[in-house]
C-alpha cells in the first residue's frame, strides 16, 4: 500500500530521475514536474500528500510555486535548496513551507521530512472532515427538532450510519418522520448530489410493481435506473408484492436487473432504504414477507419513538410550526396559553409530527379570525379525520372497523379472522400492516 503522493518539481533531470527513484523504493507514488508552472497546472488536476520542491529553477522558482500553490491548496511543500539559499529557505519557511532540506541530503532525513510533512496534512484533513460534520449534525438538530433521549440517539444514528454504504431500515408508526430520515441519510452521505428516488410501494398495484421499479423496453427510466449512483428509498415496505420480492432480492444481491420483457443485463449501483413499521416482523413469521429480503434491507436499523413517547419535545415541534406556518401566511405567531400547553401534553398524537403539523396549521389560520386554541385545533383533526374526504380514505376506513371487529370476534385466531372475512391468510396481513393495525390493541379494547 502506498504511503502517499509526492508531487517532485526540479528543473535538473538528474535529480528528478534520482528523487522518483528514491521515492518510489521508499513506498510513495510520484508525480514529476520540471518547473513550477508544470507543478501548478498538476495541482489543478491532482492532489498529492506532499509537494518536494527546488528553490532556482527557470520559468517559475520555488518561492513564487510555493504562495501560487498556498492560493489554492494547503499541501505542504518541503523546499531542497543549495547553501546560498537558505536565507531564502528560511523566508519560505515564514511564508508557510513546511520544511526544507539542503542539498547533498542524507535520503533518510529527506524521507522522514515527507513522512511527518503527510502525517501532518492527514491530521489536519481529519480535523476539517471532523469539524465539517459537526456543522452537518448541527443541521441536523434543526431538522430533527427536539431534545428527548429518544430523538438524540436517532440523531446520533443518522449521523453514524451516513457514511455509510450499507442498507438501512427505518422502523416507525406513520407519520412519526421515516423519510425526513431517509433524506438525511442520503444529504449527510458521501454523495448528496446523487439522485435520492422514493417510492411508496402501498401506491404501486401489485401488477404494476415490476414495471415501475425496473422499467420496460418501452419505458426503460425504472425507478432503479434513475436512483443508479444513488439512494432508492422504499416507503412502507411491507406492501411491495410478494411475488416480486423475490425479483427485488436478486437486484441488491447482485447489482443487476432486468427490465420487463427485456433479456439484456443492466447494472445499478445504489443504497436502499426502507421504511416499515413493526409489524414487518409479524409478516416474516406469517410467511408473507421473505426473511432473506429483510435481512439484506435491515444491515443497518433506526426505530423512531412515538411522538407521544417524546415529552416536551411536543412543544418545541408545534413552536416550530407555529413559527414557521405564520411567516407562510403571514399572520401572527398565536401565543401558547396553559390551556393549550395542556392539550398538546396530553394528546396521545396518534399520527405523530405529520398530525402535530396539521394541528398548528389549523391553530395558525385561526389567527385570522382572532380566535382559536390549540383544544379547538385537536379537535377539528380529529372530527376531519373522523370523515374521510376521498374514497379511498373512506374504504380504509371501513376495512379497518371490519377487520378489527373481526380480530374481536375470533378472539385474535388470525385464520378464523382471515375465514369470516372471506379473504386469505395473507391479504388479511398485508391490510393489518397497511391499515396500521395492532391486534393486541385491539382485542384490549
Amino acid at each position: 500500500m502506498s504511503k502517499g503522493t509526492v508531487l517532485v518539481i526540479d528543473d535538473d533531470r538528474e535529480m528528478r530521475v534520482s528523487l522518483d527513484h528514491l521515492l518510489q523504493s521508499a513506498g510513495y507514488d510520484t508525480v514529476i514536474a520540471k518547473n513550477g508552472q508544470d507543478g501548478l497546472d498538476i495541482l489543478y488536476r491532482n492532489a498529492p500528500d506532499v509537494i518536494l520542491s527546488d528553490v532556482r529553477m527557470p520559468v517559475m522558482d520555488g518561492l513564487e510555486f510555493q504562495r501560487k500553490a498556498r492560493e489554492i491548496s494547503h499541501i505542504p511543500v518541503v523546499l531542497i535548496s543549495a547553501h546560498g539559499d537558505i536565507p531564502m529557505a528560511v523566508a519560505a519557511l515564514q511564508d508557510g513551507a513546511y520544511s526544507f532540506i539542503e542539498k547533498s541530503f542524507e535520503p533518510r532525513r529527506l524521507l522522514g521530512i515527507l513522512k511527518n510533512a503527510i502525517r501532518m496534512k492527514r491530521l489536519e484533513d481529519s480535523a476539517k472532515l471532523l469539524q465539517n460534520r459537526l456543522v452537518e449534525l448541527a443541521d441536523l438538530e434543526r431538522v430533527l427538532i427536539g431534545n428527548s433521549a429518544q430523538i438524540a440517539n436517532v440523531r446520533d444514528l443518522i449521523f453514524d450510519f451516513s457514511m455509510s454504504g450499507a442498507n438501512v431500515l427505518i422502523l416507525g408508526e406513520t407519520g412519526a418522520g421515516k423519510e425526513l430520515v431517509a433524506r438525511a441519510l442520503h444529504d449527510l452521505g458521501q454523495s448528496p448530489a446523487a439522485p435520492f428516488i422514493a417510492i411508496n410501494c402501498a401506491t404501486i398495484p401489485p401488477e404494476q410493481f415490476e414495471e415501475t421499479v425496473f422499467g420496460t423496453i418501452d419505458n426503460p427510466r425504472g425507478l432503479m435506473n434513475q436512483a443508479n449512483g444513488g439512494t432508492l428509498f422504499l416507503d412502507e415496505l411491507s406492501s411491495m408484492p410478494y411475488q416480486s420480492q423475490s425479483k427485488f432480492l436478486r437486484a441488491i444481491e447482485t447489482k443487476q436487473y432486468q427490465r420487463v420483457g427485456e433479456t439484456q443485463i443492466q447494472t445499478v449501483e445504489l443504497r436502499v432504504i426502507s421504511a416499515a413499521s413493526q409489524m414487518i416482523t409479524q409478516l416474516v413469521a406469517d410467511k408473507t414477507f421473505r426473511e432473506d429480503l429483510l435481512f439484506r434491507l435491515n444491515t443497518l436499523e433506526i426505530s423512531l419513538p412515538r411522538l407521544k413517547d417524546r415529552g416536551e419535545d411536543v412543544l418545541l415541534l408545534f413552536g416550530h410550526y407555529l413559527h414557521r406556518l405564520s411567516q407562510l401566511y403571514e399572520l401572527p405567531a398565536p401565543k401558547l396559553t396553559n390551556d393549550d400547553i395542556s392539550a398538546l401534553i396530553a394528546y396521545d398524537w396518534p399520527g405523530n409530527v405529520r398530525e402535530l403539523q396539521n394541528v398548528a396549521e389549523r391553530r395558525v389560520l385561526a389567527q385570522r379570525r382572532g380566535g382559536g386554541s390549540v383544544r379547538q385545533a385537536i379537535a377539528k383533526q380529529a372530527s376531519s379525520q373522523a370523515f374521510p374526504e376521498t374514497l379511498r380514505e373512506a374504504v380504509a376506513m371501513f376495512e379497518r372497523e371490519l377487520i378489527s371487529r373481526a380480530i374481536q370476534n375470533d378472539d385474535g385466531r388470525m385464520d378464523d379472522v382471515a375465514a369470516s372475512l372471506g379473504i386469505g391468510r395473507r391479504t388479511l396481513n398485508e391490510k393489518i400492516v397497511k391499515l396500521g393495525l395492532d391486534k393486541d390493541a385491539i382485542l384490549m379494547r
